[in-house]
């Protein structure tokens, strides 16, 4: 199910540029319903015009009445042609979001 709430990404990239990580963070997700249990998140999907990316390293938090209140998903970038797929769909998703970057590795909207 799409995500329409706009997530905060923070990127980390090993001192040598092999590998990297891109952290999401969705506050008040919509796209699970209240009261959903937990194990209905399984992973996030990236999807552009090059293809898929996808992660199953999702955590969600719940409230007491089982509303989702953020869910964070971590994709590793295990090489840097990783790293520069990852940012050519970065770069489209920013464009179609009006996101810019903000200091060192964080995407804000603007």
């Amino acid at each position: 199910m799409p995500e329409t709430s706009i997530p905060e990404i923070r990127l980390t990239r090993s001192m040598d540029g092999l590998t990297g990580t891109a952290s999401f963070t969705f506050k008040e997700p919509i796209s699970l319903p209240d009261n959903s249990a937990a194990a209905a998140v399984t992973g996030m999907m990236m999807s552009d015009d090059e293809g898929i990316l996808q992660t199953i390293d999702i955590e969600a938090q719940f409230d007491e009445n089982d509303c989702p209140v953020t869910i964070t998903a971590k994709h590793v970038m295990n090489s840097p042609e990783d790293w520069d797929r990852f940012m050519r769909f970065m770069e489209r998703y920013a464009k179609a979001n009006d996101l810019s970057f903000q200091g060192p590795g964080v995407m804000n909207s603007n």
